[in-house]
């Protein structure tokens, strides 16, 4: 999103216009964040840099496409165009911009901060295309990466619009967005809970997470939809799949003058209910709800040298939106990403941090 919530043309081949030196950017001292997360370290790289004219800020999702690249996608970041940018990457961690690819309209005209909200990421199978959420009305669109031109879209329910037109708060609709690894399922969350569902009485969010079904590259349909607990005050801002019964979570919130909590769950599918026929979560009990555990809380993770622009737990956290998952490292750990949306502002940084963590 484009604030912190009280309380996420083809490719152009230059160099970053305001470069960093390892040295002076990347932080690698490691530690125990949780029994199932070692921390290994961070990067400030891309911090108030620029790449081909545009600035590399405003980044709210993340998707791993090789053992050293990614694509993040940028946010509303005011009238500039939506984009998306190549990464390279590695665990150490490093992470330096490759590319840029502006996200259009089907009349071939830029989208920009004042049409497109991007939030959450999909690179499709091939890498040929990748699906894209905007949370303002919401949307789930289409682009090829060749061009960005979008070529499509995927449906979304009527009650999960903005009200008026639907039971959705505005800024609280698809915030994250993943994909099985055979392409045959994609998972979008939303942010906070729709009108009738609401939040409990200890302030935990009845969220709803849809799962598409279908075919990368071609048409999905909506197959169901699970009932989300947040954690209370928080809000869900990513999800990763692990496996066909496993996905990661990411919760976040923002409290001026404290600073941002940023955990971290495995989450299961196993035996999950489809609430699609419910018009409110208000009164199902907890065993309708798939069931998380925390991974990490990113506020116990070795500071490592960091330093913060406002008041933070931690001067680690900064006000993180993305999250990816990457291959596997020795030891059997999974690779993990964070990546922090600056919205464009002086007091918060663009930041990259790099996790193995224990998915059993």
């Amino acid at each position: 999103m484009r604030w912190q919530k009280p309380l996420a043309t083809a490719v152009v081949l230059t160099t970053l216009t305001t470069p960093l030196t390892a040295t002076a950017a990347d932080h690698r001292a490691g530690g125990a964040c949780s029994p199932d997360a070692r921390f290994l370290g961070f990067s400030d790289a891309l911090n108030k840099t620029t790449y081909d004219g545009q600035p590399v800020s405003g980044l709210s999702a993340l998707n791993v496409t090789g053992p050293h690249s990614a694509i993040a996608l940028v946010d509303n970041v005011g009238t500039t165009p939506a984009r998306v940018f190549d990464l390279k990457i590695s665990s150490k961690p490093t992470v330096s911009v490759d590319g840029i690819t502006i996200l259009k309209r089907p009349d071939g005209t830029p989208y920009t901060g004042q049409d497109f909200d991007g939030e959450g990421l999909v690179v499709e199978r091939g890498q040929r295309t990748v699906l894209a959420t905007s949370e303002r009305e919401p949307s789930i669109r289409r682009f090829r990466l060749s061009d960005g031109l979008q070529i499509g879209s995927l449906p979304v329910p009527a009650r999960f619009q903005v009200a008026p037109a639907g039971e959705a708060v505005s800024n609280g609709t698809f915030e994250s967005l993943t994909a099985s690894r055979d392409g045959r399922s994609v998972f979008a969350g939303m942010e906070e809970p729709l009108g009738p569902d609401g939040r409990d009485a200890d302030g935990r969010g009845r969220n709803r997470i849809l799962r598409y079904a279908g075919f990368s590259g071609h048409d999905y349909r909506v197959a169901a939809q699970y009932a989300y607990h947040t954690d209370p005050g928080l809000s869900l801002v990513e999800l990763a799949w692990v496996n066909p019964s496993e996905l990661v979570s990411m919760e976040r919130t923002f409290v001026a003058g404290v600073g941002n909590t940023i955990r971290v769950f495995t989450v299961s599918l196993r035996h999950a209910t489809d609430v699609t026929a419910q018009a409110s979560l208000k009164d199902a009990p907890d065993k309708t709800f798939v069931q998380k555990k925390l991974l990490f809380d990113l506020v116990n993770c070795p500071p490592s040298g960091a330093v913060a622009k406002q008041p933070q737990p931690n001067p680690l956290l900064d006000n993180v939106e993305a999250l990816a998952l990457g291959g596997h490292l020795p030891g059997g750990r999974r690779q993990l990403y964070l990546l922090s949306d600056d919205n464009n502002g002086a007091t918060q940084i663009t930041r990259f941090y790099s996790l193995a963590v224990d998915l059993h």
